[in-house]
């Protein structure tokens, strides 16, 4: 059966998935964002639904302050004897730690934190029931994988740490997760770091602690680094699956460059069918490629993907899609009615801190955002594209103004209109490699205000680390705001 890829768009780096009969359960990294950890549930592998997130409480995912993409890195789901764990590391507070839950779109426990660093925790329970933990914590000087065996509900290590692998040679070995298979265990890494040299490797032994003495013959199973023209970069941190008919998947990140090898909606989620040849080695893809349009024995029939969102605010509840940059103040977001009403503090979104925002992820290219609000007060509001608080797009109504802020480099470049009146609709629609923004009194004729490039919020342009993905969403500075029938449609 043919499906698409991306199957989960917009900034879903990491994926990790599992299996429990005929559900499979696949979650991402967030880094600043939060609710933290989303859960998708698909039946058929291609069409996703968002169904919770694993870390709801300040008290699991403490963000305060935390830099842009900090916080959260590479989840791993797993489901054993009833329940579901999920291990994941806090970059900004905590490091490591693991949480379980007998319903993965419930509410999941409070964290058991583990004394092995680094980062990409996994873990792998053995026929005995023996847990195994690894990570890319280095050993004695050297950097890569190390294992242990540990309790998963209280996070205690059981043994010692014990290095696994330094990877074929790659820089920034690190994704471990070991499955078993046959008479061997595998052991999957990500190598090269998560850019245009990101590649996905395997190695085996005879034991889940090692030593992973023999490797794929074909290493890397998957990259696109020397595949300029392909439409999907940067493939790699990669998940190695079985659904319910035995047939094997791999998911992993991708990134899709618009723009001279740049990207601006973050990496995403690719799935990709997989065999095994004679020597019990797997070959994914195209001969360790994927392709915007592949054909597998997926477990169920794909359904027409919708990657649009849509919040008419007639719920008290936020709606699931919606996030906050790190831990929200609460009291200041009231939604019902047909309103959202955001209070604003003296945060701005410049400030590496909580602002009054409300953010989902841009899906697609080709996409139109559209809101309307009223100014109760607020010395500004509006309709933002986020990457992080030195880069984004912000329109807004101010007093006796619309303002354009186009924030690159943590410099603002302001474009201003005026405009009497405290109640606007407010239009961001996508030109050629370009976001053009509009305002309107009345929500049918719009008049334009600038333009700025797709190709200012890129990952590859920001002059610190970055790992996300724009976001677009909804803000207020110094007072509250009003805002009604939020929308993003793709084209």
């Amino acid at each position: 059966m043919k499906y698409a890829n991306p199957v989960i768009r917009g900034f879903n780096p990491d994926p990790s998935v599992c299996r429990v009969g005929e559900d499979f359960y696949l979650v991402t990294s967030t880094f600043e964002f939060f609710p933290g950890v989303p859960v998708y549930h698909s039946k058929n592998l291609v069409n996703w639904t968002l169904v919770g997130h694993c870390l709801t409480k300040d008290s699991q995912l403490p963000l305060e302050k935390a830099s842009p993409s900090a916080g959260i890195y590479a989840p791993t789901i797993r489901w054993h004897d009833g329940l579901f764990y999920m291990t994941t590391t806090n970059c900004s507070a905590g490091g490591n730690f693991i949480v379980h839950a007998k319903d993965p779109a419930g509410e999941w426990s409070e964290p058991a934190y583990v004394a092995q660093g680094g980062i990409d925790p996994s873990l792998f329970w053995d026929d005995d029931g023996a847990c195994y933990f690894c990570s890319n914590a280095g050993l004695d000087g050297r950097a890569g994988i190390v294992g242990c065996r540990i309790d998963p509900i209280t996070g205690e290590m059981l043994s010692p740490g014990v290095f696994l692998t330094a990877g074929s040679g790659g820089r920034y070995c690190e994704a471990p997760h070991i499955y078993k298979r046959g008479e061997y265990y595998y052991l999957m890494t990500a190598e090269g770091g998560t850019e245009y040299g990101h590649m996905v490797t395997l190695f085996r032994g005879r034991s889940p602690l090692g030593p992973y003495d023999e490797a794929c013959p074909h290493n890397p199973i998957l990259t696109h680094r020397d595949d300029g023209l392909s439409p999907i970069q940067c493939t790699g941190h990669a998940e190695l699956f079985d659904d319910q008919n035995g047939n094997s998947w791999l998911a992993c990140l991708g990134t899709r460059p618009f723009i001279n090898m740049l990207h601006h909606l973050g990496r995403e989620t690719f799935l990709s069918p997989v065999v095994w040849n004679d020597e019990g080695w797997p070959v994914v893809g195209n001969g360790g490629r994927i392709a915007p349009e592949m054909d597998g024995p997926l477990p169920g029939e794909p359904e027409k993907a919708s990657f649009d969102f849509a919040d008419d605010f007639t719920s008290d509840e936020i709606k699931p899609g919606w996030v906050w940059v790190r831990n929200p103040h609460r009291e200041n977001y009231r939604s019902g009615g047909g309103e959202l009403v955001l209070a604003g503090t003296q945060v701005s979104l410049n400030d590496q801190d909580s602002p009054t925002l409300l953010l989902t992820r841009q899906t697609g290219a080709e996409v139109q955002f559209d809101v309307s609000l009223t100014r109760d007060g607020a010395r500004e509001a509006g309709l933002v594209l986020y990457y992080n608080m030195d880069y984004y797009y912000a329109l807004s109504l101010r007093e006796g103004e619309i303002v354009l802020c186009r924030r690159q480099h943590g410099f603002d470049s302001d474009v201003h209109i005026p405009f009497e009146g405290n109640a606007a609709f407010l239009r961001i629609t996508t030109g050629n490699q370009s976001y053009r923004f509009w305002y309107s009194a009345d929500g049918q004729e719009y008049a334009p205000v600038g333009e700025a490039a797709w190709a200012g919020l890129a990952t590859e342009i920001t002059r610190t680390v970055s790992f996300t993905g724009t976001m677009a969403g909804l803000y207020a500075v110094d007072g509250e705001s009003r805002f009604r029938g939020f929308s993003m449609e793709l084209a």
